[in-house]
């Protein structure tokens, strides 16, 4: 037979159950008497997981009890009630935030189940059109001044696939983008926790619209989230229009120095790169 918890409190305080038997006999009291406490209307799963959460807490509740005139089955009622409310908006924020990192992530799994725009066999018809200069002959060194430049979109599969087309080894096209990466690494990170802080506010503002759907309207926590979601959403913003001012390109004076070659090359070569893609893409809009 379950003792009462004023009856348990008493044993404890007498000396005739240590502290370890009083913590566990609580336990025991709450499982397996759901009915006699505050939260008798939960679903009993949710109310098992709430007493294994509250247990650890259970050592602060007891010594936060000073008899002054209510039980200590009282105190512990009320200690339930507020801590039962702690416990909810646990629960919520994880499910919020669980649901805003799915909501996020779905389209992103959506679109890795499509095929990609650019193949390596369009990059290679477009790289072989490009390389042919106005008088038919082929110029591959512009392509390899572009893809030092591009570096940070080039991976090392596409730069092995792509060496030969150009007529560079592949191990010495690795090792230029290896020193281009070298070169402006601070920068690259730089960019790396910028998209980071990008990331976590773009789940921030999505945690608070959740939220938001979920607190009543027109109440002082709702207000409160409404303007926490109108500054998010403008940090966010402000935040995006920065990172698009950040160049990822290398210079072309960093590309002359990797390649071995004065700057005003690599500055023709680009510039008569640019002129071609152009003359490409307005034939291609009028096919």
């Amino acid at each position: 037979m379950q003792r009462s918890l004023n009856k348990l409190f008493s044993d404890f305080t007498s000396g005739r159950i240590s502290r370890a038997d009083f913590e566990g006999s609580i336990y025991n009291y709450l499982v397996y008497n759901q009915e006699k406490t505050c939260l008798s209307h939960w679903e009993r799963d949710e109310y098992e997981d709430y007493v294994s959460w509250f247990y650890p807490r259970l050592q602060k509740a007891i010594d936060s009890y000073h008899d002054i005139g209510a039980s200590f089955e009282a105190f512990m009622s009320r200690f339930l009630l507020i801590s039962s409310r702690e416990f909810r908006v646990r629960i919520t924020t994880n499910s919020v935030t669980e649901y805003s990192a799915w909501c996020a992530q779905v389209p992103e799994l959506y679109a890795r189940e499509e095929a990609p725009v650019y193949s390596y066999e369009n990059a290679k018809n477009v790289i072989t059109q490009l390389a042919i200069d106005k008088k038919g002959r082929r110029n591959t060194r512009r392509i390899l001044a572009l893809i030092i430049k591009c570096y940070y979109y080039v991976s090392e599969d596409f730069a092995e696939r792509i060496a030969p087309l150009i007529g560079v080894n592949k191990k010495e096209l690795l090792d230029m983008l290896g020193k281009i990466r070298k070169t402006r690494q601070k920068r690259d990170d730089q960019i790396y926790r910028m998209k980071e802080r990008i990331h976590s506010q773009f789940y921030r503002c999505m945690i608070y619209e959740r939220k938001l759907l979920i607190v009543e309207e027109n109440t002082g926590l709702y207000n409160k989230l409404k303007l926490r979601l109108v500054k998010a959403r403008q940090r966010l913003e402000r935040m995006r229009k920065r990172i698009t001012k950040i160049r990822t390109d290398a210079t072309n004076k960093q590309v002359a120095d990797i390649i071995g070659t004065s700057k005003g090359t690599v500055d023709a070569s680009l510039h008569k790169l640019k002129l071609k893609w152009k003359k490409m893409s307005e034939k291609s809009d009028l096919n």
